[in-house]
Parts: structure tokens; sequence; C-alpha cells
């Protein structure tokens, strides 16, 4: 029977800029928009964090079972290291899933029930990204979608669901976001590269290979930050983004000086934690605007 602390480490906290951002964003094109709303606000925001941690979850839970996590270098897998079984690691993702719908439920009543297909496909997205019998994550795609339902449709779905239109500022505003988020999905399959390989798990790690892969990081953090200049261009404020860049050098610095295992799990929470100040810095910046 896996610890509580082990069923938080398996829940992977330090991916959870990668929900918390998108809403943040998209929050912030509602105000610009002057149409921010408290609760739908709130809502996408407890749909994003329950999908992220259904998706560790249910990750942990299909990779345990293919075998692929059983040697692994970076946070707690549960099925993995036999700490707790298939089942129950099932089982809470499933719950988890369910507390994403439950609040999308509420979301759709909020603003529109069109809500409701977008959360039954981003569920099963999130599912199938290494379940299912056909597992995109293995073949090479997860990192396009990533960018689609944690950048795309994660802030255009915010903006939405508090303003019940859709807006090329959300779009704009989507991609800097879906590029760093991005990023932390390639750093985290940099670090596996070796381990998936083994298993054929066929990551886009794997096929580019490391040197590329490495390159390929760093363009994603520099196009994130290149996109948030060119919407400053039309909205002035939303500059403030900027004021994460500084954050992305010691991870970029230390994917690009060939650092591996424990070096990597750092440039991770680095990659993370970019993300969310950019949230933070670039939500305020458009609210401003």
């Amino acid at each position: 029977m896996a610890t509580p602390a082990q069923w938080l480490a398996g829940a992977r906290p330090k991916t959870l800029p990668a929900a918390v951002a998108p809403v943040l964003v998209g929050t912030g094109v509602a105000q610009a928009l002057d149409g921010f709303r408290l609760v739908p606000a709130l809502l996408a925001l407890v749909v994003a964090l329950a999908l992220q941690v259904g998706v560790n979850y249910a990750n942990d839970h299909s990779d345990g079972k293919r075998g692929t996590d059983a040697d692994r270098v970076g946070p707690m897998r549960l099925v993995g290291s036999g700490a707790a079984s298939a089942q129950a690691v099932l089982v809470a993702a499933l719950l988890a899933f369910a507390v994403a719908g439950v609040a999308g439920l509420a979301l759709a009543a909020y603003s529109s029930w069109w809500l409701v297909a977008v959360g039954a496909v981003s569920i099963a997205a999130a599912w199938t990204y290494t379940g299912g019998p056909i597992p995109y994550g293995y073949r090479a795609l997860g990192e396009v979608f990533v960018f689609v339902f944690f950048g795309l449709v994660a802030v255009v779905g915010t903006t939405f669901g508090q303003t019940r239109t859709v807006e090329g500022l959300a779009f704009a505003a989507a991609v800097p976001v879906g590029l760093l988020i991005t990023a932390i999905l390639v750093v985290n399959n940099l670090r596996d590269v070796h381990g998936d390989a083994a298993v054929g798990k066929r990551t886009l790690a794997v096929l580019l290979g490391e040197r590329a892969t490495r390159w390929f990081f760093t363009g994603l953090l520099v196009a994130a930050f290149v996109v948030v200049a060119l919407i400053g261009l039309a909205r002035p404020w939303a500059l403030l983004g900027l004021l994460a860049a500084p954050l992305a050098v010691p991870p970029a610095r230390t994917v690009l000086a060939g650092g591996t295992g424990p070096a990597l799990i750092a440039a991770l929470s680095g990659t993370g934690r970019v993300t969310l100040v950019t949230g933070v810095v670039l939500g305020l910046g458009l609210a401003l605007s």
C-alpha cells in the first residue's frame, strides 16, 4: 500500500504549472476583452489541475503495466516501483478525471455546452497518451498533443468559458504557453531517452537523438518569448511576460551543456517554474492591456 507521500509524488506536482499557467493566461485574455468572470475561471482551474493529475496517474498506470517504468530516473512511479497496484493507480486516474468532468459540466452550464465536447476529447487525449491500444506518446506525437491541448485548448477554452467568444488574442496568447509546456515534456523525455529507447518507447527525443533534442528544447524556450514580444506589439502590457525570460537561462544552460539524470530533473523543475511565472506575468500584462 502506497503512503500518502508516495501518492502525492506519483501525482507529479512539479508538472502542475502546466495546468495553472494556461488558465492564468486565458483569464488575462478574458479580462483584456472585458469578459472576466471569477466562477468560470476557478472552474477552469479545477478542470486543468484534475486533468493534469489524471494524466499523470494514467501514465503511471499504463507505463507500469507495459514495464517501461521499471528503471527510471525522476519522480515516483507507483506501479513501476511496486508501491501501488496498477488497479489502484487506475482508480486514482479515473477519480481525477471524474473531478475534471464534474467541474467541466459546471463550467459548461455557466458558459456553453460545447465545452462538454471539448472536455470529453481532452480526457480521451489524456488517457490515450500512454494508454489504449495505440498510445500516441509511444509514437513521437506527445509534443504535438501537449501543445494543442495544454496550450491552445486550455487557454482558448478558459477565455471562452468566461467570454463565450473565440478571439484571436486567446490563440496568440496560447502559443507561448503551449511552447513552454511542450518544453517541459521535451526535457522530461530527454531525461528518459535511453530507458525509453531500450523498451521501445519511440518518443520524439528517441527519434531526434540527444543532441537535436537539446537544441529543440532551447528553441522552444526562445520561441515562446519571441511570441510574447510579438504580442506586445499589439498589447504593450503583455511585454511583462518577458520578465520571466531570465528564468529560462538555467535550464537551457543545463540542457545545452549535456546535463543528464539529476541535472535534467533540476532542468525540468526550472522549466516548470518558467512556465508558471510566465503564466502569472503574461496573464497580468494581458489583463492590464
